[in-house]
């Protein structure tokens, strides 16, 4: 959801198992972004990534699996929630790395490949699916803490918001092609803000 490091490899402690996941999803990411989803092959990434085939196909199995780790570890990457003491400001820090994210030469181009794959294969939808549903969950906290802090109405779904939010700049990305730019997520920002605080997505209590 919102900017994760621009690529898959931190190198983290954990030795030769931990350097090799890194150099596979490296290698994963810059097959997606060079060739897109559909022209992803285990063959190309074992090559790329300097290991042995037979270690990619026996820790992922398949490309799809392959993605779906790539996109688990953009998600670990991500930053937490803003935390500014202002609803507005927390959703415009979203809106901005949400836009930063998609304007980047190599995160846009995985997100759009994997975006594209989705449309058609299941388990690239899985993979993508996982990964908006933490950033969305992470995100909403903001909307829980402007509701205590009296900003917003109780019950306001915060997904909902954030989805809100960042929906315009994902429809303007892959529907229109149109430019997503600073100014586009600042009225998604304003839109979403004023609905939110007129009530439009409080959930309404289950009838008791």
């Amino acid at each position: 959801m919102d900017q994760p490091s621009r690529s898959a490899g931190t190198v983290r402690p954990g030795g030769r198992t931990a350097r090799v996941r890194t150099a596979v999803l490296e290698a994963t990411q810059d097959e997606l972004v060079e060739r897109g989803f559909h022209g992803l092959t285990m063959d190309q990434v074992a090559a790329r990534a300097g290991v042995g085939k037979t270690t990619v196909y026996r820790r992922w199995g398949s490309t799809p699996r392959l993605v779906a780790d790539l996109m688990n570890e953009l998600a670990n990457q991500s930053s937490d929630h803003a935390d500014t003491g202002s609803v507005e400001a927390d959703l415009r820090a979203n809106a901005l790395a949400v836009l930063d994210a998609l304007n980047d030469g190599r995160l846009g181009a995985t997100f759009q490949a994997v975006i594209a794959a989705a449309t058609s294969d299941e388990q690239a939808a899985q993979a993508l699916r996982g990964f908006y549903l933490r950033r969305i969950e992470e995100w909403a906290k903001v909307v829980d803490l402007a509701v205590r802090r009296g900003e917003l109405p109780e019950g306001t779904d915060g997904g909902e918001v954030i989805r809100a939010v960042s929906a315009p700049l994902y429809y303007r990305l892959v529907v229109t092609r149109e430019p997503v730019t600073r100014v586009v997520a600042e009225q998604s920002v304003a839109r979403a803000l004023a609905a939110a605080r007129a009530g439009a997505f409080v959930v309404a209590p289950p009838p008791g």
